[in-house]
């Protein structure tokens, strides 16, 4: 066997997610539901909250996911979200010349179906080719739905009255019929074979948790499955990110909110940042993470650590940072 196949696991990133929809259509909510399984499911410590982002390791995932994922089967250590507060963003932040996110969430409301946000975000996946699914969210809102929180679709789709079996089906439909008009093959995920070559609609409720770990399973399957050789970095290299927004923060001056998602960044590293005149050479000053949610009550919402390796959010100190843009590398 060559070297390459006996590749370190821990050095596989986890894939970075991005959530995008129609304003509305509940993409906050979506993840602050994903958020909150995970911190029900793992003691406080197991979900670390990352600047403009929120890791939930695969352990998490698989409690959440119950049958339908076996740890044993990933080797990829978990799913980061990040919140972009809008496309914008999304079109802005770049890594290599694609998109920041590995894979995406297209969030589209359920009863209402595709809307000009929704069209401009697919219009930003089209372009930057980010793999994407769709979760048709708020399907506890189809008249005459009978909630099983926080259950597999199917399960909770079995219990539902035929009427009301049919109304789903009949909007879910739709969203597929929309996706075909933007150039889309699409169907319900579990119908789908090859996700290279279909998109896969996952009806969800942000609200009573139905249809979340059908989400996180088809998440994972499809990192492991296509992108597990683009997860591969090293670790022990230069940390390499994206900046998310400039900030000025109390007792640390202007800070950069970034995503690592190569490489290893240390304090008193030299950093070159993308400036609105020519880039920005300077040396870090202190790395910040947000604290843990016990403990923040304490005078800093943040607390320095030495280093941090990708993926991960992280606030980086340093002088100079006046001039740093979001969106640059």
């Amino acid at each position: 066997m060559s070297d390459t196949d006996t590749r370190d696991p821990t050095s596989l990133r986890t894939p970075i997610v991005a959530v995008l929809g129609h304003v509305d259509h509940g993409k906050t909510s979506l993840l602050d539901k994903i958020r909150g399984s995970a911190v029900i499911e793992g003691e406080a410590g197991a979900i670390t909250q990352h600047i403009g982002a929120t890791a939930v390791p695969l352990d998490i995932i698989s409690t959440i996911a119950g049958d339908l994922v076996d740890p044993d089967d990933f080797d990829l250590p978990g799913l980061l979200f990040i919140d972009t507060p809008g496309h914008h963003s999304f079109t802005t932040l770049r890594s290599r010349g694609g998109a920041l996110a590995d894979i995406a969430i297209l969030v589209v409301d359920v009863n209402d179906g595709f809307q000009p946000q929704t069209l401009e975000a697919l219009d930003i996946l089209k372009r930057s080719e980010t793999p994407f699914i769709v979760a048709a969210n708020k399907i506890d809102t189809v008249p005459g739905w009978n909630p099983n929180e926080d259950s597999p679709i199917n399960d909770t789709y079995e219990s539902q009255s035929e009427r009301v079996r049919q109304r789903l089906d009949e909007s879910l439909y739709e969203i597929i019929g929309n996706l075909s008009d933007e150039g889309f093959s699409a169907d319900l995920y579990w119908r789908v074979q090859n996700f290279q070559r279909n998109v896969g609609v996952v009806p969800v409720s942000a609200m009573t948790g139905e249809g979340v770990p059908d989400l996180l399973t088809v998440m994972m399957g499809l990192s492991q499955r296509y992108m597990k050789e683009e997860m591969e970095i090293d670790v022990a290299g230069p940390g390499v990110g994206t900046v998310l927004e400039v900030k000025e923060e109390k007792g640390f001056g202007t800070t950069i909110d970034t995503v690592l998602y190569d490489g290893t960044i240390r304090a008193d590293d030299t950093i070159v940042v993308g400036g609105q005149n020519e880039p920005i050479v300077t040396d870090v000053r202190a790395l910040l993470q947000p604290r843990p949610l016990a403990e923040i009550r304490t005078e800093s919402r943040f607390e320095k650590v030495d280093e941090v390796s990708a993926a991960s959010g992280i606030k980086v100190a340093a002088p100079e940072l006046a001039d740093a843009m979001a969106g640059a590398p």
